[in-house]
């Protein structure tokens, strides 16, 4: 691996990379999609281009290239293994009904073979390999075995969709080998085979009725997660250990001591909790609001597991800096400084009602079902609070 290709320069290298095949590098857009879309954030680089993949005219081309922040509420509970993140930067390039698939992945491994010096020895790919509803994709098949890239053929795991209606179609997935051992297995059945990056042929639209038709144009969209990408060329074993995360590392353990998959979580929930509130959101009861509430919240519960006297006033004014800085935010540090505490301190209010509340004798004894919707709806006690305020209590 490039061990020393640090985070900037891995954006640098791959947006160079595209360029010089004719992509043009377009601003990525905040976390916040635009008014009238359902969705609560960015979830992914293609969101904000969604018009485009379906034929409106780019004002830039037909290839692009950009940066994306995203944030994905669905991985809140991977959050801690040595893969997932809630807010992330993507790596992705389009084609707007211009090249193909077989393009797009030759230009893929070439990325990650020249670009990024990967050994191909340590590459596998998965392709889709047919359903009920159209056949295998045997064009991406072909391009992995001309360049002698070992291919798992799956169904669901790659057949892209940005949910139950709307564009989808066949990906192709890469992954890289990060065990000890040389390569061994297939990607579904060994999770030491780690995911780089996508190519997904967004060629059709799903229908309500669950059909499918074909879209005004055939595209290409490719994404590949930075920090996790920085993770793997730079030979960490997890996204926490990688260049972006060096000052969390360095500055988060000597202020509070706490288990490995605990600081992750803590600096994880921090660190997106600053870009929140650096796209503009404030905590709230509803919608944006509640995701950042409940961030900030469960790293107080779990600093608290141990010391009830931690305060997120000792979080190092250098750390919402450095985030605010590596997203191109221009929030005010103080101001992000001064919302968390604001939500430390109704934090505290609550949970000083939620042990007056189950001090009640109607919630001595074990709690059932009702109970946790009874305590939430008439006490707004959600039920990963109550369980913290009563350890063994499931």
């Amino acid at each position: 691996m490039n061990t020393h290709l640090d985070t900037d320069r891995i954006v640098r290298t791959f947006v160079e990379y595209y360029e010089d095949r004719g992509h043009r590098s377009i601003t990525g857009s905040t976390l916040l999609p635009p008014p009238g879309d359902p969705v609560l954030f960015t979830t992914s680089g293609m969101h904000p281009l969604t018009p485009y993949l379906e034929g409106r005219p780019h004002p830039l081309g037909r290839r692009l290239v950009n940066v994306q922040r995203c944030l994905r509420t669905t991985d809140l509970d991977e959050v801690g293994d040595r893969t997932h993140l809630t807010v992330f930067e993507m790596l992705g390039t389009w084609s707007l009904g211009d090249y193909e698939g077989p393009q797009s992945l030759d230009w893929g491994y070439g990325l990650l073979t020249e670009g990024f010096g990967i050994d191909p020895r340590l590459l596998h790919a998965t392709v889709f390999g047919g359903d009920e509803r159209t056949g295998p994709d045997t064009a991406s098949l072909e391009v992995w075995q001309q360049h002698g890239v070992p291919v798992e053929l799956t169904c669901e795991d790659n057949w892209w969709s940005n949910g139950p209606t709307g564009p989808c179609g066949p990906d192709s997935e890469i992954f890289l080998w990060t065990g000890d051992t040389p390569p061994e297995s297939t990607p579904t059945g060994d999770d030491r085979w780690v995911e780089v990056g996508n190519h997904v042929m967004m060629r059709h639209r799903r229908l309500d009725d669950g059909s499918l038709v074909s879209l005004p144009q055939r595209n290409i969209d490719t994404g590949h997660g930075l920090e996790r990408l920085a993770s793997l060329l730079q030979g960490r074993r997890s996204v926490f250990e990688c260049d972006v995360f060096g000052p969390w590392r360095r500055l988060v353990p000597p202020l509070w001591e706490l288990d490995e998959p605990s600081l992750r979580l803590v600096c994880d929930h921090l660190r997106s909790a600053v870009v929140v509130i650096g796209d503009g959101v404030r905590p709230s009861s509803t919608g944006r609001g509640y995701v950042l509430r409940r961030l900030v919240r469960r790293v107080l519960t779990v600093l608290r597991r141990d010391e009830p006297g931690r305060t997120l006033a000792d979080l190092p004014q250098e750390l919402v800096r450095h985030t605010l800085d590596r997203f191109r935010q221009d929030e005010d540090p103080e101001l992000v400084r001064r919302t968390l505490l604001d939500e430390e301190r109704r934090f505290g209010r609550l949970l000083e009602r939620g042990r007056q509340v189950l001090a009640r004798p109607r919630f001595r004894g074990p709690l059932g079902e009702e109970d946790f919707h009874y305590l939430h709806d008439t006490h707004g006690l959600p039920r990963d609070l109550v369980l913290h305020l009563r350890p063994g209590v499931s």
